[in-house]
């Protein structure tokens, strides 16, 4: 996408490309507990199966079901606040070598973004923690109490998402023309590091699209 603006940017996938390892459920866990969550994924199981064998829309719908089972009623201060405290335990269990492709793209003055179909609530002090300017995650609607209504604010970061997120942000801050760096480990990144200048694949991918 690079038209010979000088300007970089770095788009960081999270799940599996910074962790090593899915952090959502970690996250319901840490806000609902077990056996909530054990109900929610239980009574959503079917969507989140054909989600599994490829039904994008479903499995996009499964996730927001399950989160509003888990989330739904409590106060969205409860969210940050939790998010805070759960992503403490995150970096122990971040990628070394993923976390140096950070530290040269902040040393190389470009503008990092995490885009992750995670939620904000965690993401953003993990991101304040490693440098990024911006963070596009899943966020819940709140109602004006702010109580959590269980409903998504806009769609699943996954997928075609990513990028129309992404293209939109860039475009607000009129770096559209910047040289862009993807990184993620998934399909769900397949839209994302498809539309950068230097795409990266991490994990398993990385072996399997060397």
């Amino acid at each position: 996408m690079s038209n010979g603006a000088a300007s970089g940017v770095a788009a960081f996938d999270f799940d599996g490309t910074i962790s090593q390892r899915d952090t959502l459920l970690g996250f319901l866990l840490h806000v609902g507990g077990p056996l909530r969550v054990a109900a929610a994924l239980g009574a959503e199981s079917p969507g989140l199966l054909r989600g599994v064998r490829g039904d994008d829309d479903e499995r996009d719908a499964a996730k927001e079901r399950v989160l509003g089972r888990v989330l739904r009623g409590r106060h969205i201060d409860e969210l940050h606040d939790a998010g805070r405290s759960y992503a403490q335990r995150l970096p122990k269990g971040f990628r070394d070598a993923t976390l140096e492709r950070v530290r040269w793209h902040r040393d190389s003055r470009h503008s990092l973004v995490m885009v992750s179909a995670s939620m904000v609530y965690y993401l953003r002090p993990v991101a304040d923690g490693l440098g990024f300017d911006h963070v596009i995650g899943v966020e819940m609607d709140a109602d004006a109490t702010g109580r959590v209504t269980g409903e998504l604010v806009g769609r699943n970061v996954r997928a075609a998402e990513k990028e129309r997120r992404l293209r939109s942000w860039l475009a607000e801050r009129d770096l559209t023309g910047a040289e862009l760096w993807a990184y993620g480990d998934s399909s769900g990144d397949d839209h994302l590091l498809a539309m950068a200048d230097h795409p990266t694949w991490i994990g398993k991918r990385a072996s399997r699209n060397a």
